[in-house]
């Protein structure tokens, strides 16, 4: 079975870009209300995922070693929301891969981007859409007594 049906189009998927600042990923991830945004490059490829995690760490740490747990957002736009992605986390899957590569995937992760041959990020399924096609295909059978 093919995952292409399944997928959200990048043109339909909030995201980050590598050189954003972090201020600019914290905006996007509030007006989004999302916990977790894919990243990508300038040529669109799929560098990782950030988290709110992610951001709430990155914050912490500048916080401690300024000595104050004061948070202005002003400070947060001299760093690039590229240091905040870790690697290994939330792999991608290729266009091409089998459902059951997606589902491998999808137990561990909110979200799966999927990225073509060249590695350029091409959208997302998410968790949710994979447990409503389901759903839809295999509705629950009727028991008998």
């Amino acid at each position: 079975m093919n995952i292409i049906f399944l997928i959200k189009p990048k043109c339909d998927t909030a995201y980050l870009c590598k050189n954003d600042s972090v201020r600019q990923g914290l905006e996007k991830m509030r007006f989004h209300q999302y916990t977790a945004l894919p990243v990508i490059d300038e040529n669109g490829m799929y560098c990782g995922t950030v988290t709110e995690g992610d951001f709430l760490r990155y914050i912490l740490n500048q916080r401690l070693e300024n000595g104050t747990l004061s948070c202005d957002i002003r400070s947060t736009e001299h760093d690039k929301v590229s240091i905040l992605i870790r690697n290994e986390f939330n792999p991608s899957v290729n266009i091409y891969a089998t459902m059951q590569d997606l589902l491998k995937r999808v137990m561990e992760q909110n979200f799966v981007p999927v990225i073509d041959d060249r590695g350029v990020f091409v959208g997302i399924i998410t968790r949710k859409d994979i447990i409503n096609y389901f759903t839809t295909q295999f509705p629950n059978p009727q028991t008998t007594q």
